[in-house]
């Protein structure tokens, strides 16, 4: 029988991670963290185009039951959310934390402290939601949060626009990457996210981490303890590209990386001023991605209702 997977941040030395909570820093002086490469100084307290300065935002740190089922299993995903974004979404579901920043300050220690509460209410993992701006303190914190104690897995939850540099001083720090793969197509990226470059850029970074990470791996209870969950949120009139999207997937890291295709979109923020995105997606625009992955040969995760009847019609897991 496998051994189940400690927590690579377990080990490393820790000379090794201060080294990388250094370069973290030294990232963010004149600010590379993300694609965006804005140069802001943020140490100097200069907002980058994140919205994000030299102190740590966060909106809320929670246990969460609504992930897909290996993140959330029975006890929860131990979430933080963090104020602001690399990317500018139309449509972000989450705008107020994205957009306008709404959330409290926290330095490394607090935010250590957090996560040691979370463990300690049973969270599966610590589930770090849109933290590529700010993780020079994020990894400060779990560098803390382990001296204190700090032993389960540890997610990053992005939006899949990232930035090779920041993903190599993550190598042995993440356990679970859960990227998105949003869009196939630079000119919806362009126009709803603001992102030009946001394929190639997000092909690369899924590559990098699945490097680092491979293949999902979950223990006896379901639970993930590593690897890489891609998620692919279903937009209406297929401008999320979902089959070239699939393609992708299935040719460059191939067919045993599982995709979790999420049929709540709704017009939030600016989306109700498009004619092209202004209502949720219909039940078959969703099963069209469906069958897609099906057709693909790939696996993944299915949000239902009473109108998919995904198991009796396709047979999927």
């Amino acid at each position: 029988m496998k051994s189940k997977p400690v927590p690579s941040y377990l080990t490393i030395s820790n000379s090794e991670f201060i080294a990388k909570i250094d370069g973290l820093y030294e990232l963010s002086e004149n600010c590379g963290l993300c694609p965006r490469k804005c140069g802001a100084k943020r140490l100097k307290g200069e907002k980058g185009l994140c919205g994000a300065a030299d102190k740590l935002k966060i909106a809320s740190i929670n246990l969460h039951f609504g992930e897909e089922p290996p993140i959330s299993g029975k006890t929860g995903s131990g979430t933080v959310f963090f104020s602001g974004c690399s990317l500018k979404c139309k449509f972000c579901q989450n705008y107020p934390i994205s957009r306008f920043c709404v959330g409290n300050i926290y330095d490394a220690s607090e935010l250590a402290g957090g996560m040691i509460k979370l463990q300690e209410k049973g969270a599966c993992n610590i589930n770090l939601v849109s933290s590529a701006h700010y993780m020079p303190f994020v990894a400060e914190a779990i560098y803390l949060a382990k001296e204190q104690g700090l032993k389960i897995p540890i997610v990053y939850n992005s939006s899949g626009y990232e930035e090779e540099k920041l993903l190599a001083f993550l190598d042995k720090i993440i356990d679970i990457y859960l990227p998105d793969i949003k869009y196939s197509d630079d000119r919806y990226a362009l126009k709803y996210s603001g992102a030009p470059d946001y394929v190639g850029v997000n092909r690369k970074a899924l590559k990098v981490m699945y490097g680092q990470v491979g293949e999902l791996i979950v223990d006896k209870n379901g639970k993930a303890v590593r690897g890489l969950l891609i998620r692919h949120l279903v937009l209406p009139e297929g401008i999320s590209g979902s089959a070239d999207s699939f393609e992708y997937i299935g040719r460059a890291l191939g067919d045993n990386v599982p995709i979790s295709l999420m049929n709540q979109y709704f017009p939030a923020y600016k989306a109700a001023y498009d004619s092209k995105i202004n209502r949720k997606i219909t039940d078959d625009e969703y099963l069209d991605a469906v069958k897609e992955i099906i057709r693909m040969n790939l696996t993944g995760f299915f949000q239902r209702s009473d109108n998919l009847d995904i198991d009796n019609m396709y047979g999927l897991i």
